[in-house]
This record gives C-alpha cells, sequence and structure tokens, in this order.
C-alpha cells in the first residue's frame, strides 16, 4: 500500500468508524455467535501474496463485527464505561504513526515531555496534592500505565522493595526471602479482584478485609487488622485503598487509612479506576478527602474521561521508590543527557520496556474537550444515573439497593437471587440490553452503568422499559409455574 491508496482507505476507515459510532444504537448489543465462530470464516493460513484492501475492509462487517460486544453502544450497561471520543480516536492515529518506542526521553522526547504535561493538567483537574506534580520539583509525579491493575502492580512492588530495604536495616541477617515470606498487604474486600492478584504476583501475602454498612474499608478494620498481624511476626507494608468499588461504587475511608497508614509506616494507594474521573468535578471531591495522605494514586482515563483504551494515570509521591525496584538498563539504551531539566526514564514504571505515546490522545482529549466540557459530560452522565434510579423507584415490583454513586445504580426485583439472576439471563439473552451482577448480603443484584458517552435520557428510559417488559414476562412465567 502506498501512501495515495493509504489515503483513500484511510478515508473510508475513518467514514465507517465515524457511521459504525453514530449508528451503534441499530446494532445489537452482544454477539449471537458461539464460540470458535471465527476460525470457520477465514482460511487456515495467512495468504501467500497480499491481499487489496477492498477484499479486507469488506471482511469487517463479514468477520469481526458479528462477534463483537459493542461497549459504547447506549444499552450496555454493564461493567463500568470503556471511552472514546474522536479527538482520542485522532490521537491514538497520530501515535500510532509516529509509533515510537519512548522507554527514555532520548527515545522520544515529545513522548516523554508530553506525558509530563499531561500528567501535572491531570493532577490539577483532580485536585490532588502538588507534591504529585513534576512541576513541583520534588521527587513525585506521574506516569500512565496500561491499566489500573498494572498500576497496583507498580505500586505493590515499589512498597514491597521498601519494606525489604528497611526490614534489613532492622535485622542484617535476614535474607530477601525471609522477608518476604512475612510481608502482608491490605484491601478491601470489595477491592477488584486485580488487588488479590497484585499480591500474587509480587509473591506477598494479601488480606481482604470488612467494611461496613456502607461498603467502605474503614481505620478500624485495618488497625485491628494490623495488630493481629504483627503480633503473629508478620510485617504489614501496604494498604490499597479502592475509591469506586465495583460491585458498589463505595469508598473507602481515606481520611481513617491514610492516618493509620503514616503511624504504622505502610505505603497509601489509592484505586480511583472508574470514579477518579468524577473528581474534575468539585462537587464529588468530598469522596477523596484524605488524599494528602496517600503514596500513590489511580485512575482510567480510558474508563470516563472519554479518553480510548488504555490509558490509566497513576501519580506517585516518590517516584523513585518504583523506579529503585523496577530499573533497567543495557548498554544499547542511551541514557539521559545529564545536562538540561530532569526527564523520567518511563520504562522504570512498568513491565514493559518499550511504550506506546498514550498522553499524545490525551493531549488531544483535554484540548479539545476543555475542562468545561468534561466536567459537563461527567456531570450529564451521574444525572442519567439518577434518572434511572427514580424509575426503579416508581415501580414497586423492584428497590434501590444502594443509593446511586456516581454513574452507577444497583437495584433488584423484589424477589430471591436465584430470581434475579434468572431475570437478568433472560434480559441478556434478548440482546437488547446487557447487564452484569454483583453481591451484597449474599443476595445478587443488578449493576446498571450509565456510562456510554452517547447514552442520553430517551436511552435510560428505553432500558428500563425492556426491563421491565422482561421482568413482566418473567414474573408471568413464575406465577403459571407454580399454578
Amino acid at each position: 500500500m502506498d501512501a495515495d491508496e493509504f489515503r483513500r482507505a484511510g478515508r473510508e476507515m475513518i467514514d465507517y468508524v465515524a457511521d459504525y459510532l453514530e449508528n451503534i444504537r441499530d446494532r445489537q448489543v452482544t454477539p449471537s455467535v458461539q464460540q470458535g465462530y471465527l476460525r470457520k470464516l477465514v482460511p487456515e493460513k495467512a495468504p501467500q501474496t497480499g491481499e487489496a484492501w477492498e477484499d479486507v475492509f469488506a471482511d469487517v462487517e463479514r468477520v469481526i463485527m458479528p462477534g463483537v460486544t459493542h461497549w459504547h453502544s447506549p444499552r450496555f450497561h454493564s461493567y463500568f464505561p470503556s471511552a472514546t471520543s474522536y479527538p482520542a480516536i485522532l490521537g491514538d492515529i497520530l501515535s500510532d504513526a509516529i509509533s515510537g518506542l519512548g522507554f527514555s526521553w532520548t527515545s522520544n522526547p515529545a513522548s516523554t515531555e508530553l506525558e509530563t504535561v499531561v500528567m501535572d493538567w491531570l493532577a490539577h483537574m483532580l485536585g490532588l496534592p502538588e507534591h504529585f506534580l513534576f512541576s513541583f520539583k520534588g521527587p513525585g509525579g506521574g506516569v500512565i500505565e496500561g491499566s489500573a491493575s498494572e498500576a497496583s502492580l507498580m505500586t505493590i512492588l515499589g512498597a514491597k522493595a521498601k519494606a525489604i530495604r528497611e526490614t534489613k536495616a532492622k535485622h542484617p541477617d535476614w535474607t530477601d526471602g525471609q522477608i518476604t515470606d512475612k510481608l502482608i498487604a491490605y484491601y478491601s474486600e470489595q477491592a477488584h479482584s486485580s488487588a488479590q492478584r497484585a499480591t500474587t504476583l509480587a509473591h506477598v501475602t494479601g488480606r481482604g478485609l470488612p467494611t461496613d454498612e456502607e461498603q467502605s474499608l474503614r481505620g478500624s478494620s485495618l488497625a485491628q487488622a494490623i495488630e493481629e498481624d504483627r503480633a503473629a511476626g508478620l510485617i504489614p507494608f501496604y494498604v490499597l485503598a479502592t475509591s469506586g468499588t465495583t460491585p458498589h461504587c463505595a469508598f473507602d475511608n481515606l481520611t481513617e487509612l491514610g492516618a493509620i497508614c503514616q503511624a504504622e509506616e505502610l505505603w497509601l494507594h489509592v484505586d480511583a479506576a472508574y470514579a477518579g474521573s468524577a473528581f474534575i468535578c468539585p462537587e464529588f471531591r468530598h469522596w477523596m478527602a484524605g488524599v494528602e495522605c496517600v503514596d500513590s494514586f489511580n485512575f482510567n482515563p480510558h474508563k470516563w474521561l472519554l479518553v480510548n483504551f488504555d490509558c490509566s494515570a497513576l501519580w506517585l509521591k516518590d517516584m523513585s521508590l518504583i523506579s529503585q525496584a523496577l530499573d533497567y538498563n543495557c548498554p544499547i539504551i542511551r541514557p539521559n543527557p545529564d545536562s538540561g531539566e530532569a526527564m523520567p526514564d518511563f520504562r522504570h514504571y512498568q513491565v514493559a520496556l518499550g511504550r506506546r505515546c498514550r498522553s499524545m490522545k490525551v493531549w488531544f482529549v483535554l484540548r479539545m474537550y476543555g475542562v468545561e466540557g468534561l466536567q459537563k459530560y461527567i456531570r450529564t452522565q451521574v444525572g442519567l444515573a439518577k434518572e434511572f434510579e427514580k424509575l426503579v423507584q416508581l415501580d414497586d415490583r423492584f428497590e434501590m439497593m444502594v443509593p446511586v454513586r456516581l454513574g452507577l445504580a444497583c437495584f433488584r426485583l423484589k424477589a430471591s437471587g436465584e430470581a434475579n439472576m434468572r431475570l437478568m439471563k433472560r434480559i441478556n439473552d434478548s440482546k437488547r440490553l446487557f447487564l452484569t451482577h454483583a453481591m451484597l448480603n449474599g443476595q445478587a443484584i443488578f449493576r446498571f452503568t450509565a456510562g456510554a458517552s452517547r447514552t442520553n435520557s430517551a436511552d435510560i428510559h428505553h432500558s428500563w422499559k425492556i426491563i421491565q417488559e422482561e421482568a413482566t414476562d418473567f414474573l408471568k412465567g413464575e406465577s403459571d409455574q407454580k399454578k
């Protein structure tokens, strides 16, 4: 493909993407294919000679689209949102064209410097403490990871290395392995599974702690665990607090946890993967109270800030604590120049050596929407979830299980957990909506997110009508079975 062919194909693909997103309501939310469907539609081996663009493009609808779950459909209410926007897509196009592996300043100066700028921009937008800013000229700063799971792993590895150094200073005769066997990290029982996975990958013990009636991890629960584990000869070293848990969008108490972590010298990391985007609106920052006490903070612009996957912003109070754990150098990698402003080598803050210029799409989005435009978007989404809550409350067959928090509504049919699961399967099997469930007090409940970027009030009412219709038929069938 030469440049002229690329221009023609590019225009065709851009038109296709725009048409796909603008007309996404016309598509079935989830696919009807069976596992293994795609292999039956393509040859067993790659073509020996190159094919024409027209043939490849034609297979997008024939091969790919039948198996797509349309995350950006206004009928997609599962998990948490997966953001996208035209500015973000344009930013990724440029990043893909440049395709520089920005593992150091020298390898791609623009990539490194733009990342430091947009991380400071985002920190200002969220109201984070200044010690997280590059412009503060302290040891803190930020880095864009691929996901919140990676951010949790990076911070726990940094905390582990710090704990080993500090313990060796007290017990020089202990080996790294002996110390590692005693390390224990904490997180809420409501935390994402990636918290437990991070402890597994870091080869340390993880302990889930009980929450209060608001599904929040409190200081008393942490303090009791620390006392028990120290008495058992273990070394508490790390706490992962969640701001906006996956099941119910609950918020751990950072003020209480922060005071304990500072007193006990534990690393406190905040996973605000979903909810963090909302903190660009001052009225939601009360859930961030205590953030001045944390050692690291993470959220995913790719969830709710109109930046497409992957893009996870991680700030560190002291970046050297991770780089010391993950420092990687080899002769072929040219070091940063000694003169001029000090720039981070971002390869020291991730698993991989090479990295994409994810900051490009963030830069495009922040410039083209502006802070006010993004705030309006978040507030609209929160309003849609509140609108859904009112609809649920008008139907006495259903009940809200927790108050709406940001863009998540948790509700249930007034029936057993098993009945709610059967109703959800019925709704999802219709392919008209896609919902997921959570557990609350041992009972299954529905999770309804109002997060797709094109969702509007009419979509919320349409989705609720589908839920009501399916519930009516479901309850009739349940009643008929009992007769």
